[in-house]
C-alpha cells in the first residue's frame, strides 16, 4: 500500500472516528430525554393515584440523569480537547453539554414531584386540582417530546415554534396558582395539601422553562443564531395579592 493510501485511510478512520464521536452525544442526549419523560410522566401518576411504590421509582431513577449528564460532558471536553470542533460541529458539542444540564435538572424537578407524594399521603386532595395538575404536566410533557424531535431533526423552525408556546404552561400554571390559593382560604386544612400542589405545580412549570431553554439551543445549534428577543411570560403568580 503506499503512503498516499496509508494517509487516505488513516483520514477516513479519523473522519469516522470523529463521527461516531459526535452521535454517541446525540445518541445520550435521546437516551436522557426518555429518561426525564418517564419520570415526569410517572411522577404524575404516582401523584394522581398516590402511589408512593412508584415515586420511590421515579426518585431513584434521578441518578440515571445525573450519570448520563456527567457521561456526556466527559466527552464533550474529550472531543474538543481531541477534535478542536469548529462551526456547526462546535454548535453540536456545546449544546449537548448545555440540553445535558436542562435534562438533569427535569429529573430533578420529577423527582421534587415525587417526594411530595410521600407527603401527602393519606391527606384529603381536591380532586379537580389534582386533575389541573395532571393537565398541566400533559402539556409540559408534550413540549418536552416535541423539542426532543427538535433536536434530533435539527429544526430551527420546530424550537423556534416551541418557544413562543412557552406561555401556554404559565398561564395554566397561573390559573392552578389561583385556585389552589382560594381552596387554601375557604378552609384552613387544605393548606398543607394544597401547598404540596403548589410546589408540584411550580416544579411543572420550570420544566416548561427548561423545556425551552432546550429549544433555544436546538435553535442556535441549527442556525448559528442565538434567539435574543425575550421569550414570552405569562406567569403572573409573583404579583397575586400586590395588585388585586
Amino acid at each position: 500500500m503506499t503512503d498516499e493510501s496509508n494517509q487516505a485511510s488513516l483520514a477516513a478512520h479519523i473522519v469516522t472516528s470523529y463521527d461516531e464521536d459526535l452521535q454517541y452525544l446525540v445518541r445520550r442526549i435521546a437516551e436522557m430525554g426518555g429518561v426525564a419523560e418517564r419520570m415526569l410522566e410517572e411522577a404524575v401518576v404516582s401523584l394522581v393515584n398516590s402511589d408512593p411504590a412508584l415515586s420511590q421509582k421515579v426518585i431513584s431513577d434521578d441518578l440515571l440523569l445525573d450519570d448520563a449528564e456527567r457521561q456526556i460532558g466527559e466527552k464533550a471536553v474529550l472531543i474538543i480537547a481531541k477534535r478542536q470542533p469548529m462551526a456547526a460541529d462546535l454548535r453540536d458539542v456545546i449544546g449537548a453539554i448545555r440540553i445535558a444540564a436542562d435534562l438533569e435538572r427535569v429529573g430533578d424537578m420529577a423527582k421534587n414531584i415525587a417526594k411530595r407524594v410521600l407527603a401527602v399521603q393519606g391527606m384529603a386532595q381536591p380532586k379537580k386540582l389534582v386533575r389541573g395538575l395532571d393537565h398541566l404536566a400533559e402539556l409540559a410533557l408534550t413540549q418536552l417530546k416535541e423539542v426532543l424531535d427538535a433536536y434530533s431533526q435539527r429544526s430551527a423552525e420546530m424550537a423556534n415554534s416551541i418557544r413562543e408556546r412557552d406561555d401556554e404552561i404559565d398561564a395554566i400554571y397561573t390559573s392552578l396558582f389561583r385556585e389552589l390559593l382560594t381552596y387554601m382560604m375557604e378552609d384552613p386544612r387544605n393548606i398543607t395539601a394544597c401547598t404540596h400542589l403548589l410546589f408540584c405545580a411550580k416544579n411543572i412549570e420550570r420544566i416548561g422553562d427548561h423545556a425551552t431553554n432546550i429549544a433555544e439551543v436546538v435553535y442556535y445549534i441549527a442556525t448559528g443564531d442565538q434567539l435574543v428577543n425575550d421569550r414570552p411570560k405569562d406567569d403572573e403568580t409573583a404579583t397575586v395579592g400586590a395588585g388585586d
